[in-house]
This record gives structure tokens, C-alpha cells and sequence, in this order.
């Protein structure tokens, strides 16, 4: 297998990423979206994520990239802000090789390294067992699903819940 690589995310990686989401989007029911956004609209997410400090990452294998991992703020109130959401998504040629995990261990490091203390992975379709599976492997614990909250490909939809304390969690008091 070609060596993988992870590293942080750059603008001139972001139509890959756009062409990667286009088709969960398109095709699947991890992301709720039902229009996938364009190049000019995943630029600005990235740029805003980028701008406040998040960790965006990319992975590559032979100079392609083959999947992205990013942290953002859980909820806008500034009680939530040492909590981020996360989102992982791979081209479908690089499932189920263990990149989704990867990529998740190193967003998780780079959320711990920047003084976040829990992470939330809000998981569209319970019916969703590699995404599920990825975040069980990184530690995530169930906390819950709200049945029935998004309606796609002419079904309802689950999210599945699942958090992860970071770094010292909640045992302390964070430093702001």
C-alpha cells in the first residue's frame, strides 16, 4: 500500500476536498446536505475554520488526497467554546483502510494541542457502521441518537451522538 500521509490542509487542496464531499453529498447520508456546495463555498468554510484557529487536515497518498478531517466550534455560545464538532470524510476508492482512523487520531492531537477538552461527532444515519466504528476506535463513547431528525434519499434519518473527552476534560478547570 503507498504511504500515507497526513498533513494540515491548504487552499490549493480544497478542490479535492470539494470533489470528496460532493459525492458523500451526492451519494450518501453522512452529511444532511442535499445540494453539494461548490469549490467558492468550500473555500469559505475553510477559510473561516482556518481564520479561527481549527485544525483542518488532509490525507495523501502518492500526491492525491484522499481524505479530510476538520474540528469545528460544537455551538456558537461562548460556554462551548473549548468543545469542537468533527467531520471526516474520504474519497470512496480509500474506505475501509483505516484512513478515517488515522486522520482522526491526528485531529484529535491537534484539538488537545490547542486546549479543547471535548469533541463531539454528530453522525448522520445510525445505520452508518464505518463512521460509527471509526470514532469507537478512537475512544468516542455513545451518548445518544435523535431518531428520525433529517429526511434524505426519500427516508428518514438518524444522528447518532458520540463524544470524546480531550486532554485533561473535564477534571479541570480549562485556561482561557
Amino acid at each position: 500500500m503507498p504511504q500515507l500521509h497526513i498533513r494540515p490542509a491548504a487552499v490549493t487542496d480544497l478542490p479535492a476536498i470539494t470533489a470528496i464531499y460532493r459525492h458523500a453529498v451526492l451519494h450518501g447520508t453522512a452529511t444532511f446536505e442535499l445540494d453539494p456546495p461548490d469549490l467558492a463555498e468550500m473555500t469559505r468554510r475553510y477559510e473561516a475554520l482556518a481564520a479561527a484557529g481549527f485544525p483542518y487536515l488532509v490525507a495523501v497518498m502518492e500526491d492525491i488526497v484522499v481524505g479530510y478531517a476538520y474540528a469545528g466550534p460544537y455551538r456558537p455560545r461562548p460556554a462551548y467554546r473549548f468543545t469542537v464538532e468533527n467531520s471526516v470524510y474520504l474519497d470512496p476508492a480509500a474506505q475501509g483502510r483505516r484512513i478515517g482512523t488515522r486522520l482522526m487520531q491526528d485531529l484529535i492531537a491537534a484539538c488537545e494541542d490547542r486546549g479543547y477538552r471535548q469533541m463531539i461527532a454528530v453522525i448522520g444515519d445510525s445505520a452508518n457502521a464505518a463512521s460509527i466504528g471509526v470514532h469507537a476506535r478512537a475512544g468516542f463513547e455513545m451518548i445518544g441518537t435523535h431518531p428520525s431528525v433529517g429526511f434524505k434519499f426519500g427516508r428518514w434519518l438518524d444522528t447518532v451522538m458520540m463524544q470524546l473527552a480531550l486532554g485533561e476534560g473535564s477534571e479541570t478547570t480549562p485556561k482561557d
